[in-house]
């Protein structure tokens, strides 16, 4: 299943985090991920985003973050639902691309 497609899920069973996981084939980081949704990963980061880089290697962590910024407009939940507008689904889409590229 995509990050995607668990996301939009009949039932919104999974949150942004948990789907990004998810479309990775990180099944197993589930549990930890089950606060991170809305606004509650460290920091106050988008969940789709904090997902992303716990699965990716710490050396892809600056590209991943400087390009979901530029993208989304911001890191943090508060200021993507704010300020940027940009919804949640797209956030997951982002992060998950972001995770796969391994440019």
């Amino acid at each position: 299943m995509n990050a995607k497609d668990a996301f939009s899920a009949p039932g919104h069973p999974f949150n942004c985090a948990q789907s990004v996981a998810i479309g990775a084939g990180r099944e197993d980081l589930l549990p930890e991920l089950a606060a991170c949704g809305g606004g509650r990963a460290p920091g106050g980061r988008c969940g789709a985003l904090h997902a992303a880089l716990l699965i990716a290697s710490p050396e892809r962590h600056g590209v991943i973050l400087e390009q979901f910024q530029a993208e989304a407009g911001a890191l943090t939940c508060r200021e993507i639902k704010n300020e940027t507008h940009f919804p949640c689904i797209q956030c997951v889409e982002l992060a998950s691309r972001l995770l796969e590229n391994r440019e």
